[in-house]
């Protein structure tokens, strides 16, 4: 384990009951502190598994990760306290307003008061949602509740943050606005792990990445050396060298 590392994972096997073939087969990486980590690879490949294991929302099935130095066996309950989730399906209540939702959800870390209400007010300034603030979600677009859905992940300003496909179905504007977010808060120094199916948007987003197929990392490293090195004209090439063309369902 590198003494740089936010987050190590050594060995780590998830098998879901009645499957044939482990879902994460042995599996060992670090993410750095102060990275923008990548976990890349086709539907199937195992990356919503990891990643939902790394959150504490999966007991896989072995082998051993700390997260910040603490075990996630043990310490689980001081780990959620320190990172963010955004998943990839929208996690908000179609019936409460943006506020609410993002109230609710700030409580839920222990935020409250006047300093909560700023923070939810400044959050929703910079994504362009705040004459939406007192709106139901549930009349959302999907761009907006994408946006909604970021600020409840970092609002307790998280050491690291979690991301399972955080643009997908959003137009070019809100994927421009969260992606050059994610930069800021990542320059502030913090660690993001993000999974997606974008690669120009991920050459373009990550530090480091890896790419996981049928459970296994088949390839890890800096987008651009990668690229130089499997004498690829990009990720997507490289990635389509890597896992194949067959379709995936």
């Amino acid at each position: 384990m590198s003494a740089n590392a936010a987050i190590h994972v050594n060995r780590l096997v998830k098998t879901y009951k009645g499957a044939d073939h482990p879902a994460v087969d042995s599996i060992t990486f670090d993410v750095p502190k102060g990275a923008i980590y990548g976990l890349l690879g086709p539907n199937g490949a195992g990356k919503t598994t990891t990643i939902s294991i790394l959150c504490g929302l999966l007991v896989p099935t072995q082998g051993d990760v700390s997260v910040l130095g603490l075990s996630l066996k043990s310490q689980l309950e001081e780990i959620k306290k320190r990172i963010g989730v955004v998943p990839q399906d929208i996690a908000l209540y179609p019936t409460l307003t943006a506020f609410e939702n993002l109230q609710y959800i700030g409580n839920m870390y222990g935020l409250k008061g006047k300093s909560l209400k700023e923070n939810i007010n400044k959050q929703l300034e910079h994504f362009g949602l705040i004459e939406n603030a007192h709106k139901f979600v549930g009349n959302f677009s999907g761009g907006m509740k994408r946006r909604i859905n970021l600020i409840a992940g970092i609002l307790h300003q998280p050491e690291i943050l979690f991301l399972d496909e955080p643009t997908v179905g959003v137009d070019v504007q809100s994927r421009n606005v969260i992606t050059e977010y994610l930069h800021e808060i990542n320059r502030a120094g913090c660690t993001i792990v993000y999974t997606s199916h974008l690669m120009e948007e991920a050459e373009n987003l990550c530090s480091e990445i890896a790419i996981i197929d049928t459970g296994t990392i088949i390839a890890s490293g800096q987008p651009k050396a990668l690229i130089a090195e499997n004498n690829s004209a990009n990720l997507e090439q490289l990635f389509l060298k890597l896992t194949g063309k067959k379709l995936r369902d």
